[in-house]
């Protein structure tokens, strides 16, 4: 072995040259230092928007579970009469129309369509009139159709609605009021039960 400074020989376990004094087995002996490894980065979860997303939609589905609100449930025959009468027949336009939306409302999603009162002036004045007989027996057998959605039975449908609707006129035209009848209490009925769902899942 030879001193790595001077290059005189020395003896293998020699820790210094004896020649110049520079150390020679200290520096060969101590071992090179290591890299440390680089600190694994830590992994953090970012929750996914559409998971969250998910989570509200599916709450407010549970407060609001048909997306309407109440239904009237307490529609009167008499008020119906009584506020047609003071208002020269005004009044029966505007329950026309209230009665088309609610029932809308009530047999949603059942592939059927009540139309509002515009198309219900038009087409009956179009028909000379027949469009109305249409128009309350297609209610009444969509009331009736709708029911047991409900736990409800209706034996009434759109043909006794016709009839009292026809025939009940001779009846000193109270035909029209018992058909009304039918069709305020089977809308009355399904609007409490729709209503009572309406808060059990709010």
């Amino acid at each position: 072995m030879f001193c790595p400074t001077c290059g005189s020989p020395i003896s293998d376990d020699a820790k210094f040259c004896p020649v110049c004094g520079s150390a020679v087995g200290a520096a060969s002996a101590a071992p090179a230092p290591q890299p440390q490894p680089a600190p694994a980065q830590a992994i953090q979860t970012v929750p996914q928007p559409q998971q969250q997303y998910t989570g509200q939609y599916a709450q407010q589905s549970a407060s609001a579970p048909m997306g309407y609100g109440p239904i009237k449930a307490d529609r009167s025959l008499i008020g119906w009469l009584l506020l047609s009468l003071v208002t020269c027949g005004i009044y029966s336009f505007y329950f026309l129309y209230c009665l088309a939306r609610d029932v809308n409302t009530l047999c949603q999603d059942d592939g059927d369509y009540t139309p509002g009162l515009a198309e219900f002036i038009l087409l009956s004045f179009v028909t000379c009139g027949f469009y109305a007989y249409y128009w309350y027996y297609k209610i009444g057998n969509r009331l009736q159709a709708n029911a047991p959605r409900y736990g409800l039975v209706f034996q009434e449908n759109g043909t006794t609605v016709l009839l009292w609707q026809i025939f009940g006129a001779l009846l000193c035209g109270l035909g029209p009021i018992f058909a009304m009848n039918i069709i305020i209490n089977n809308t009355n009925a399904m609007a409490t039960a729709y209503n009572t769902r309406l808060g059990a899942r709010a």
